[in-house]
């Protein structure tokens, strides 16, 4: 395979690079349904995901933008469902106002208790952050299993969480949890999901990081 080495990239900084990314997104995404509090989170899905119907799918609770910056600032715990969400997130942003990003999947307690109950460690580990801090920030990208029990946690009292960032992505039981999410729209617990298979931990680590941003500049 023989490349062109005349090429020249347009610019090799990645501050220019994220803006002229961002204006092309703003360009080719026309008319759309969001919010300007909610469109620095779709541009940011869109950026992590060079997909304007992931963006377009993007789902959220009217009060999901200023609960999600108010938690940040107030130092929420971020609960994470797999470590790749937690490698990915801004920490410094987070750290700033005191919160802290956890990810307990791969405890061995969960470990444990998810054998002898005969469930994901997704399930267990979801439950231990609850009732480590109900009111955390909760971002699963991965696990259709740990969104399901949160939703489970929040109908029985038992999790009140400041923000939901569900966007599982897969085949089983992903676009159905996210569905499940959607249906807490009249209600008091601050959500952004998407519909359909598509979704992952990039994009939910891009709506977390957009909201961090938020924060910080306020």
């Amino acid at each position: 395979m023989e490349f062109n080495m005349d090429f020249k990239p347009l610019t090799v900084q990645p501050q220019e690079i994220e803006s002229l990314s961002f204006d092309i997104i703003t360009a080719e995404i026309g008319e759309h349904p969001f919010r300007a509090d909610q469109y620095p989170v779709v541009q940011r899905v869109i950026h992590a995901s060079a997909d304007f119907d992931l963006g377009r799918s993007l789902v959220f609770h009217r009060d999901a933008i200023e609960a999600g910056i108010a938690a940040i600032r107030a130092g929420k715990p971020v609960f994470a469902d797999v470590q790749m969400i937690q490698s990915g997130i801004s920490k410094p942003r987070i750290e700033k106002f005191g919160g802290r990003v956890e990810v307990y999947i791969s405890d061995p307690d969960v470990a444990v208790e998810a054998k002898r109950l005969n469930l994901t460690r997704a399930i267990i580990a979801t439950r231990k952050a609850v009732a480590e801090a109900p009111d955390g920030i909760f971002v699963i990208g991965n696990a259709p299993t740990a969104l399901l029990e949160l939703i489970r946690l929040i109908k029985a009292g038992e999790a009140r969480p400041s923000l939901v960032i569900g966007m599982p992505v897969g085949f089983v039981s992903a676009a159905e949890s996210k569905d499940e999410l959607a249906k807490l729209i009249d209600g008091d617990v601050p959500f952004i999901t998407n519909r359909g298979r598509k979704g992952g931990s990039p994009v939910s680590v891009a709506a977390l990081n957009a909201l961090s941003l938020l924060a910080e500049q306020q």
